[in-house]
């Protein structure tokens, strides 16, 4: 129930954010800040294609082993543009899309409740820096985790083993990180949070499922924010509202 009921949320928030022309806007701002750093950083990397890979590996001279080299050299760009996707999403999240997730949630989280539940309002410069400080264990953390055992599976005999467990943890937290909006501007302890994710694997594993879809996952990730905060308020909230406790201030 747990992966389907989280294969629907990210549906219904993408819906709801198509029919909600702020929402829509937001959410187009976040995908063009996403693909524009992703084609900046790609194409950097790839104009300097060549001397990445002669720092590996020298073009050899023998036309024998030179279809190995050319076979090594596609396989590094392979890499190369799977790395700085993934590194070109956590610069636009640091940079642009935190802040703009957050008001996604809020936003959603109004026309859904009638407001925006908050312990105190918070200066601008100082709720950039409080969303930039939650992404750190939140998602930056957990993907470079995720990338580096996906690296690792390339290189050693367990590598299907490792590319499934770091693509489950990759997309388990990018789940989180936007399920996580509402409860950390709530300022929810952290242990709190966790916890919740924890008993909720199921469900955010299930939610990350449509980030693996080619092509679509780049805007499944873009309007996220809505369906995770749709699904704090209905699944949660309503439940399990007396368990977590909350700091006032």
């Amino acid at each position: 129930m747990g992966l389907v009921e989280g294969i629907s949320y990210n549906l219904r928030g993408l819906w709801f954010a198509l029919k909600t022309p702020k929402l829509l806007l937001l959410g187009l701002l976040r995908f063009a800040a996403i693909v524009l750093i992703t084609i900046a950083a790609s194409s950097l990397i790839l104009v300097y294609h060549q001397e990445i890979l002669n720092l590996i590996w020298t073009r050899p001279e023998s036309r024998w082993v030179l279809w190995l080299w050319r076979l090594l050299s596609w396989f590094l760009s392979f890499i190369l543009v799977g790395v700085s996707a993934v590194l070109s999403y956590l610069i636009s999240q640091v940079l642009f899309s935190v802040f703009i997730m957050d008001f996604m949630s809020r936003l959603t989280e109004r026309m859904v409740t009638g407001q925006v539940e908050e312990p105190h309002k918070v200066p601008l410069l100082k709720l950039f820096v409080y969303l930039v400080k939650q992404e750190v264990p939140r998602t930056i953390l957990p993907v470079l985790l995720s990338l580096l055992l996906m690296l690792l599976g390339w290189l050693t005999p367990v590598g299907p083993v490792l590319a499934v467990i770091s693509s489950g943890i990759m997309i388990i937290f990018l789940s989180w990180d936007s399920t996580d909006l509402v409860p950390a501007r709530r300022l929810i302890p952290f242990r709190d949070r966790f916890r919740y994710l924890g008993a909720t694997v199921l469900f955010h594993l299930g939610f990350g499922l449509l980030f693996l879809v080619p092509g679509l996952n780049i805007l499944f990730l873009s309007f996220a924010p809505v369906g995770a905060t749709l699904y704090y308020l209905e699944r949660y909230e309503a439940t399990k509202k007396n368990d977590v406790p909350r700091r006032t201030s």
